[in-house]
């Protein structure tokens, strides 16, 4: 006959510790056998929460018949609501070695779960990471399973700032996760807009069967996935095609023929298509950009990763490395390219997107927010993002009003006048951030310590006597990953020239397009005399632009 006993949990302890401070931690030595420990961290920048539970379990059986391990039933909540909360969960055993969960989504080292789930592990000891989207704070933690261990654990998350609430709604551009997943993941990392990539190049989910008539999914009253977004990625880049109903045809194209801009034009043709630069540094860029047929580019893009960067451009135009070393190197290189573009008096919003499913990032690790207002429409959500209304970040996360407007507005003053700009921002973060800056037509214009910063909540009032442009940026202090947030920029029309366009920056583009006209090697003569129109003819573009630059 078996014998049943009651759990009985504990809560040992409640710390807040101030910055420079470590957590208490019991020493394995001390630990009884069979006594199964949870041990929970919950962190915003320099304030640490530690809480420590300790759960006593008698065996259920003879030893005799113990099997070896056991199972933790968690329960992840929010703290206020008392809700069930889907979250993403990061679980190594004690070598690190990533832990996979059968029956729920999982990538690389993480999975996903609906609010509740039972773990079933070997004997050993766990860490643990647990996220809700960087609204949430983080949880992290370790435990310990014994033979026989039967536990159950429940998790508060709180959150720290509420993005839609004040009319920030979230995206993640490019995800390659399957279709049957996409409800859990976009809850589970608090995101409201999802393009799914379904067809790219060679690979086509809709090859064999017919797509669906409707493509948009609208859930939990606020949540939209969208089942026909595109990549098409060659020797040029890659540029990412949203909403369509039907996907382009991508299966004959090699590396360099047709050109990309040939799929640029017949997505064109059909309404509604919106196209996104996928990184600012692949090799046709200039050319995507003098067509005037792509509307965002990825700033916040899959290089940079949750846990480590990319340390080079792929097949794009390489970066110098002496001046802008790794690891954050990749990520400078990629904003410095976005403000040559705004430099030119190209008005092109940023966008973000992840490539889990490809690469190692979660769903929604880089991610944007565009203002729509309280109420969420999809429709009014791209109206938004063309406006200009966007931040973009894979951390921190901001919201800006300059003179009480949004990113995206034209500030304008008559010929000889002098803007004074007062510029508001709130500003949550969980890793440490030294200051916020002010890049003003590709230079920082003003570096604040955070410190100073938060007394009052503004910035020093930013100056104009000529048209420009000017956005915020703040970058985190983790070493290992280029982990920033940035707004969409702002815009400033003074007197008759109400556009700014730099020589240096029509200079660099113009620079880039012969660099890749000597990179094309196609034998075939007609091809090779197709693929080089489009580039010639972004030869004239950036050509015609310098002869109209009025700025250095």
């Amino acid at each position: 006959m078996l014998a049943f006993y009651a759990v009985r949990a504990e809560i040992i302890n409640m710390l807040k510790l101030g910055k420079g401070h470590s957590t208490a931690e019991v020493p394995p030595s001390s630990l009884r056998a069979g006594v199964p420990m949870i041990f929970v961290r919950s962190r915003l920048g320099s304030r640490l929460a530690v809480l420590a539970l300790i759960s006593t379990l008698l065996p259920t059986a003879p030893a005799a018949l113990a099997a070896r391990g056991g199972k933790l039933r968690l329960t992840v909540i929010d703290k206020e609501s008392r809700l069930l909360l889907p979250c993403r969960m990061h679980l190594k055993n004690e070598r690190g070695k990533p832990r996979r969960v059968p029956k729920v989504p999982y990538w690389h080292d993480h999975f996903v779960f609906p609010g509740e789930i039972e773990l079933k592990l070997p004997r050993g000891q766990y860490s643990f990471e647990i996220e809700h989207g960087p609204e949430y704070l983080n949880v992290t933690g370790y435990f310990i399973i014994n033979d026989n261990a039967d536990d159950t654990k429940t998790i508060e998350l709180s959150r720290v700032v509420d993005m839609a609430a004040s009319g920030w709604w979230s995206a993640d551009l490019h995800v390659h996760r399957p279709l049957r997943d996409i409800k859990l993941l976009m809850e589970a990392e608090n995101l409201h807009v999802v393009p799914v990539i379904t067809w790219w190049n060679k690979k086509n989910l809709w090859a064999k069967k017919s797509p669906p008539e409707e493509v948009l999914v609208k859930f939990d009253g606020n949540r939209y996935y969208q089942m026909m977004a595109g990549e098409d990625e060659r020797e040029g880049g890659a540029l990412l095609f949203f909403n369509l109903r039907r996907p382009l045809d991508l299966s004959a194209p090699s590396r360099e023929y047709p050109s990309p801009m040939r799929f640029v034009l017949e997505a064109r043709k059909r309404p509604g298509v919106w196209i996104d630069i996928e990184k600012p540094f692949w090799w046709d860029v200039p050319v995507w950009l003098a067509s005037g047929k792509v509307d965002s580019i990825g700033l916040a893009n899959n290089h940079m990763c949750r846990d480590t960067m990319y340390d080079n451009e792929a097949w794009g135009k390489p970066r110098d490395k002496k001046r802008l070393p790794g690891p954050w190197g990749n990520g400078q290189w990629s904003q410095e390219i976005y403000y040559h573009v705004l430099n030119c008096g190209l008005r092109i919003p940023p966008s973000a997107g992840s490539a889990s499913g490809v690469l190692p990032n979660p769903v929604g690790y880089d991610r944007m927010y565009v203002h729509v207002g309280k109420e969420m429409d999809v429709d009014r959500w791209w109206q938004a993002f063309r406006a200009g209304r966007v931040v973009v970040t894979n951390g921190p996360l901001l919201r800006p009003l300059v003179e009480g407007e949004l990113p995206g507005y034209v500030f304008r003053g008559d010929e000889g006048e002098q803007l004074s700009l007062e510029i508001q921002l709130n500003l949550a973060t969980r890793d440490p951030i030294s200051y916020l800056e002010v890049i003003k037509n590709g230079q920082v214009e003003q570096e604040v310590r955070l410190d100073d910063w938060a007394k009052t909540g503004t910035l020093p009032r930013l100056k104009f006597s000529q048209s420009g442009w000017f956005l915020i940026r703040t970058v985190t202090d983790v070493p290992n990953t280029y982990r920033f947030a940035s707004t969409a920029p702002y815009y400033v029309e003074i007197g008759p020239s109400p556009r700014r366009i730099s020589r240096r920056s029509v200079q660099f583009f113009l620079d880039w397009v012969n660099e890749r006209i000597a990179r094309i090697k196609l034998d075939d003569e007609s091809q090779r005399r197709e693929v080089l129109a489009f580039h010639t003819a972004a030869r004239e573009f950036w050509q015609g632009l310098l002869a109209k630059a009025n700025a250095e």
